[in-house]
């Protein structure tokens, strides 16, 4: 086991995790609520660092994220454990394993340097921590980070946006992109389907929209739950007042998973009403997800309306970008890192 970063020693051999903002304050033999970080006698221990329990090669527009580098590879970790407990999970089986399951903690052995390695023998442009939390795993994703970071690759964290400042800090300087979940504007939602809370989040996406950071937002509608009209609209106005219009918003489909079986999968007009939302809020890329072959998937110049990337899914079918990273209709820039396809 290695010994985790970020906690302080209090008395009687309890210690206080500062990794994320739970803060948890761990007796001796007990774990945090991610699961996966261990009190042994005064001295935290992470139980995932090396241990990752999936590791692929997906498109970039899995994660979902639409404005870094479109088109291209990212190698994409995960350990198992997190620290929110979502009914609606999608990940349960790995994300929730060591709460059901016992404590359960599994793994196949891997190494910040052959991680690196095998990304760029595979020709990624990214690596993802992604699939659970990476928050749990910081040791091994800082680590990996910083030798990605020396290799000429970007590092990216599809993230439940609930790590501490602290935390930030320390990733940030090899933190190219982030796609955050804000799973509502609603804190009474956090509590009741997350354990957690709302403030904490709105405090990390304005974090890193101040570190640069290229950050895309993605709200899990979930008929009946926060799909209300008025709250949509104050999500979207955040996103547009605190972190700026040209932040992507993905909007995504529900479908009834985990412990949240009782809703129907949301409705393709509510994911419709809910992008006119976000456009009246003035976001200048709003998305939908989980319902491929919509309009919602491509890419427009938010000035004149022109095709600037065409998917189909997570595939990129044509890319008009300009190389300078305008639109070819008007000139318009194209927010994003990396964004121009095979244009002038």
């Amino acid at each position: 086991m290695k010994e985790a970063l970020l906690y302080e020693q209090l008395a009687d051999d309890c210690v206080r995790c500062n990794l994320c903002s739970h803060r948890c304050d761990i007796k001796p033999g007990r774990r945090g609520i991610c699961g996966v970080r261990q009190n042994d006698q005064g001295v935290l221990h992470t139980l995932v660092y090396g241990r990752l329990i999936a590791r692929h090669v997906d498109p970039i527009e899995k994660k979902p994220l639409f404005h870094l580098l479109p088109g291209s590879r990212s190698y994409s970790i995960a350990t198992v454990g997190c620290n929110f407990r979502c009914r609606f999970c999608q990940n349960a089986d790995i994300a929730q394993m060591p709460r059901d399951f016992d404590g359960r903690v599994t793994g196949e052995t891997a190494t910040p340097e052959a991680v690196v390695a095998d990304a760029l023998r595979q020709r990624c442009a990214t690596i993802a921590y992604t699939y659970t939390e990476p928050t749990i795993f910081f040791e091994m994703a800082l680590e990996t980070a910083r030798l990605a970071h020396d290799r000429g690759l970007r590092n990216v964290f599809v993230s439940n946006g609930y790590m501490s400042a602290e935390a930030l800090e320390m990733i940030a300087p090899c933190l190219d992109g982030a796609n955050v979940d804000l799973k509502a504007f609603n804190d009474e939602f956090y509590k009741r389907q997350c354990g957690a809370r709302l403030a904490p989040v709105c405090d990390t996406l304005r974090r890193m929209k101040d570190r640069g950071i290229l950050l895309e937002v993605t709200t899990l509608i979930i008929p009946g739950l926060n799909d209300d009209p008025e709250e949509l609209t104050r999500l979207a106005g955040f996103i547009a007042d605190d972190l700026g219009p040209e932040t992507p918003w993905h909007i995504s489909r529900f479908h009834p998973t985990y412990l949240l079986t009782d809703r129907p999968p949301t409705p393709v007009g509510t994911l419709q009403r809910a992008r006119d939302i976000g456009v009246q809020a003035g976001l200048r890329y709003v998305y939908m997800g989980n319902v491929p072959g919509e309009a919602g998937e491509n890419t427009l110049c938010h000035h004149c309306g022109a095709m600037l990337i065409e998917r189909l899914g997570f595939a990129v079918r044509r890319n008009n970008v300009l190389r300078d990273g305008g639109c070819p209709d008007c000139g318009t820039p194209v927010h994003g890192v990396e964004m121009a396809g095979t244009g002038a």
